[in-house]
């Protein structure tokens, strides 16, 4: 009777409904720290913009606290159990698709890298002539050389981007307060993401070096 919007309810309305009904209901039933994770739910889900990956991964692990929050109350006929499977399976492919993503475009930076190696390494051991032909393709060749450097830097700045995202997955799964905002994941997948970053670099030093 004096509930805010009537059912059956859409997903959209059961959001305004924990919000409107969260202290006087919701809040005496699950942690009232929670109404975070229903804003945020509210917040991104009815956004006029496409999701990104960070924001899907957010969306799933504020869903699976929900989730769990609850079903410490009731399995609610064994609704909850199953729809928190659901979603783990979901964080599970969304974690490999950002891996195999972060790879590739690893394996990409450094082929990029080790080709520009190669070509540095050519010139250098090209004999300088002293034509006049040559000398009148002087400046086109510093064009040319210069272009060269902002392709070299541009990978590099993707390089540097890769790390700067592995770095922000690591302190996520590592610092507890960073909890509310993304997973707390196992130290395993951690560890794993770091061994990839360090033998992408490795790869690197080395073609730097040829």
């Amino acid at each position: 009777q004096i509930l805010y919007l009537k059912p059956p309810w859409t997903l959209a309305n059961l959001l305004k409904c924990y919000k409107k009904h969260w202290m006087a209901v919701f809040g005496y039933v699950v942690p009232r720290s929670l109404l975070s994770t229903i804003e945020c739910l509210s917040k991104h889900l009815y956004a006029d913009k496409p999701f990104d990956s960070s924001t899907v991964h957010i969306l799933l692990q504020e869903s699976k606290k929900l989730l769990h929050a609850f079903s410490c109350r009731s399995d609610y006929n064994g609704v909850l159990p199953q729809a928190y499977a659901e979603v783990t399976k979901l964080c599970e492919t969304l974690g490999e698709v950002r891996a195999a993503l972060v790879e590739q475009d690893l394996s990409e930076d450094i082929m990029v890298l080790s080709e520009n190696a190669a070509c540095e390494k050519m010139e250098a051991t090209t004999p300088n002539l002293q034509s006049t032909e040559e000398k009148e393709l002087h400046p086109s060749f510093h064009v040319a050389q210069e272009n060269r450097h902002q392709e070299i830097w541009s990978v590099l700045e993707g390089v540097w981007n890769t790390m700067n995202l592995y770095s922000i997955e690591l302190f996520q799964k590592l610092d507890p307060s960073a909890v509310t905002m993304a997973s707390k994941a196992s130290f395993e997948e951690a560890f794993l993401g770091l061994q990839k970053l360090l033998a992408a670099v490795k790869d690197i030093r080395e073609s730097i070096g040829r």
